[in-house]
């Protein structure tokens, strides 16, 4: 039976860093065999996060988000797959609020506030989490293994990819003032010879998600 994965870019920027890698991992999920569906939040109907209506909480709704929008669509491709590759870029020390409203959702209505059994979810489906900045891998590998447990608990295991201290520009020299922040030649010699490596991991992280 062909496996079905969903992909979601919770970024902004087509052909950037957060894109290229969840396209990498989507490429060898297909090249296990698998069947990828792709949403790219940022271009989806509005929506919002977690409104606290309280509708998955009742057994007729138990494990489905009952508010409807434009996230709707996502949610129930999840719940019907056999996998989950999100990736997103990192917005001041957190996922972007397009991811958030996504990962409310996604965990609150699997969430029973019962001891006995935490979560009401069907089935758990693996998830690989990637996750882009132009900071340092090592700045947010707190953050992100916080993510990992709650997405382990609530969806399914979930194995993370970090790509930090990304280019963000082609060329640095064209902004209105100087970013003096970043030495724009080491991240350019970076993207020439670590991205690559980064690819090829997203790739195989995406063949062994789809196993």
């Amino acid at each position: 039976m062909t496996k079905k994965i969903i992909a979601v870019n919770a970024g902004p920027r087509i052909g950037w860093n957060t894109d290229i890698l969840i396209k990498e991992a989507c490429a060898g999920a297909e090249a296990e065999g698998a069947e990828v569906l792709r949403f790219d939040l940022f271009r989806l109907e509005k929506f919002t996060g977690c409104v606290s209506c309280f509708g998955c909480k009742k057994e007729a709704h138990k494990g489905h988000c009952v508010c409807r929008d434009g996230l709707t669509p996502v949610l129930d491709a999840i719940r019907e797959s056999d996998g989950l590759i999100i990736g997103s870029p990192n917005y001041l020390s957190e996922m972007t609020s397009s991811f958030r409203a996504l990962y409310e959702r996604l965990i609150f209505q699997n969430l029973t506030y019962n001891v006995e059994n935490p979560c009401c979810a069907e089935r758990k489906i693996p998830v690989l989490f990637i996750t882009t900045s132009n900071a340092p891998d090592t700045a947010y590998t707190e953050l992100v293994g916080r993510y990992r447990q709650t997405f382990s608990r609530f969806v399914g295991p979930c194995k993370t990819l970090i790509c930090g201290n990304t280019l963000q520009l082609n060329d640095y020299s064209k902004t209105d003032w100087p970013w003096t922040l970043f030495d724009a030649e080491a991240k350019k010699l970076r993207r020439e010879t670590v991205f690559p490596l980064e690819r090829k991991k997203a790739y195989e992280m995406g063949k062994t998600l789809a196993k």
